[in-house]
């Protein structure tokens, strides 16, 4: 019995150790692939470049140099904290473009956002990986600048050389980068063998006198470039901004495209605003100074520029019919736009016969009756995505006499019609009665502003109250009797605007525009914020997904800040009635 007992603890013990040998080996073999795709590639050079650009958006250029292939495609990241803020990620070298993957883990490592950038076709020895960050890493007080900025790149093997250059527009002063391993007062710096993973960040402060920096979003250009029969072309590009600056802004810089000639601005009201001065002529830049400056944080504004483009220099004839028009878009752009909407509308009668190449997937042809129009669409460019436009049409100059003749046919059938009308017997002339011209003081219209202006901001206060007791900030008690205050105050104030509606509707022409524009408005207000609140309840019942409910609250807010914008509007003008 004894002896069966130690053969059975011998045979365990040895199974035991045979286990224990094949998990060794597994591990180690496991240590030896992940070694070998460690060293698959050697970084021999790293220039990591920091450009901030004129609206305060941050550019992070990385050129890498290789030695060995890197097969399984190339790793690159920061630390965690500024990938909340990556915008545009692309990867790219002298000829070719590469895909990127984005918030890719970092050979597992906590705490970093990585970037994957894969080479179907062999790794190139040289290439960058480009990085657009928000401009809310840029923070701004009385003068002074400072950007929160990654000092390295997170790699995922050492690099021999890394060099960092940081760009910031002329007349910045007072440069000092603090930075985990040490401070310098200097826009470059060098770090020989950074370390594997490098979790590094920095801040450079920096003084600028002058506006070369304006925290602003673009939030969407829309370009409408429009080619008549005798090959005039007349331009017109609309912004839209949205303002992150603490002051107000006064003026901001656009660049026109090459050439371009003549331009005058007008404000989102038509009216028109001092004309465009042209501060670089290289690159066709333009300062836009507003009649109203922007007021400070999260203020919107829309204004027009209007050009003309030469035709010798963007329209080229081959033979009596065939015509190519080439404009570049993008060209020396120092700004990141969120939305670009881009429209040629040819001649009427021409044919497209063919678009670049360069721009499919995003390019349009809409086809009218007489008259055909090429569009563009991008989402969130800059400067690196510039490109040219070539559009080759079809157009014969005989449609030049198209309108004329038609005038000439629509004149002749309305005086046949005349004719006939003024050859049937005429009815009696009724007595037209006077009547009574309603006369309008200043007071009535500042009145009017005043009352208006105090309903806004009871309403404010009545959403602000909602806010807090929805947090448990105030006694309901309290709120209670609050907004009842409120709603007496409000409804009172709602009774006096609707009579002195009535008198600005009454003296008739642009007030009685004024008070439908406004009444248009006050409707969608309404419309959008019950909407609002009908999403809200479907989104917490479950019925909307998160991906539609932030779809359709983007699109709501969107239509509720123009409707907002169109009210503004409209009581500005009414100020100036009584200025």
């Amino acid at each position: 019995m004894k002896r069966e007992a130690l053969m059975f603890t011998a045979l365990t013990i040895g199974m035991l150790v045979l286990a224990s040998t094949a998990f060794n080996i597994k591990d180690v073999k496991a240590k030896t692939d992940y070694t070998i795709e460690q060293e698959n590639h050697t970084i021999e050079q790293v220039n990591h470049t920091i450009e901030v650009m004129y609206n305060g958006y941050i550019f992070i250029n990385d050129t890498i140099r290789i030695t060995v292939q890197a097969s399984n495609g190339f790793l690159i990241g920061f630390p965690y904290k500024y990938g909340l803020h990556i915008l545009r990620c692309t990867a790219y070298n002298e000829t070719d473009t590469f895909p990127v993957s984005l918030n890719v883990p970092l050979d597992n490592r906590v705490g970093f956002y990585g970037v994957k950038v894969n080479f179907p076709q062999g790794t190139p020895q040289v290439f960058t990986v480009g990085f657009v960050l928000s401009n809310n890493l840029l923070s701004f007080t009385q003068n002074h600048y400072t950007l929160d900025f990654p000092a390295y790149p997170s790699l995922t093997n050492t690099a021999t050389n890394c060099s960092v250059v940081i760009i910031l527009p002329e007349g910045a002063k007072d440069v000092t980068v603090a930075k985990d391993d040490g401070a310098v007062n200097a826009s470059t710096y060098l770090k020989q063998n950074l370390p594997a993973f490098t979790y590094s960040s920095a801040n450079v402060t920096f003084s600028l006198t002058g506006d070369e920096i304006q925290l602003f979003d673009i939030k969407e250009l829309r370009r409408e470039v429009r080619i008549n029969g005798i090959g005039e072309i007349e331009g017109s590009d609309s912004y839209y901004i949205k303002s992150k600056m603490h002051k107000e802004i006064n003026s901001i810089e656009i660049i026109l495209p090459p050439n371009a000639s003549n331009p005058t601005a007008q404000d989102q009201f038509g009216r028109k605003i001092p004309k465009p001065v042209q501060i670089d002529e290289k690159t066709n830049r333009y300062r836009i100074t507003f009649t109203l400056p922007l007021k400070s944080y999260n203020s919107t504004t829309r204004f027009t520029v209007k050009y003309y483009l030469p035709r010798e220099v963007y329209i080229k004839q081959e033979g009596s019919s065939n015509f190519d028009f080439t404009s570049p878009l993008l060209q020396h752009v120092n700004h990141y736009i969120e939305k670009l909407s881009v429209t040629f509308v040819l001649p009427e009668g021409a044919k497209v016969s063919s678009e670049n190449a360069s721009v499919s997937g995003v390019c349009s042809t809409m086809r009218g009756v007489f008259q055909e129009a090429v569009t563009i669409n991008r989402q969130g460019v800059f400067s690196l995505d510039s490109f040219n436009v070539k559009i080759s049409y079809e157009y014969t100059p005989l449609w030049l006499s198209f309108r004329p003749t038609l005038w000439m046919w629509a004149l002749a059938v309305a005086g046949c019609a005349i004719a006939v009308v003024w050859k049937r017997p005429r009815a009696p002339v009724p007595v037209a009665v006077p009547k009574v011209v309603v006369r309008l003081s200043p007071e009535h219209i500042r009145t009017f502003v005043t009352a208006y202006e105090e309903k806004r901001k009871i309403i404010l206060e009545i959403k602000s109250l909602e806010a807090r007791v929805r947090k448990g900030k105030i006694p309901r008690r309290r709120y209670k009797v609050r907004r009842r205050t409120l709603e007496t105050r409000l409804n009172a104030l709602s009774r006096n605007l609707s009579d002195l509606k009535e008198k600005l509707r009454a003296v008739g022409g642009r007030y009685r525009d004024l008070m439908h524009q406004l009444e248009v408005a006050e409707t969608e207000i309404n419309e959008v914020e019950a909407n609002i609140e009908s999403i809200e309840a479907r989104h917490r019942r479950g019925e909307l997904s998160l991906g539609a409910y932030r779809k359709l609250l983007a699109d709501y807010k969107r239509r509720k800040e123009k409707s907002e914008t169109t009210i503004d509007g409209i009581l500005i003008r009414l100020r100036e009635e009584i200025r």
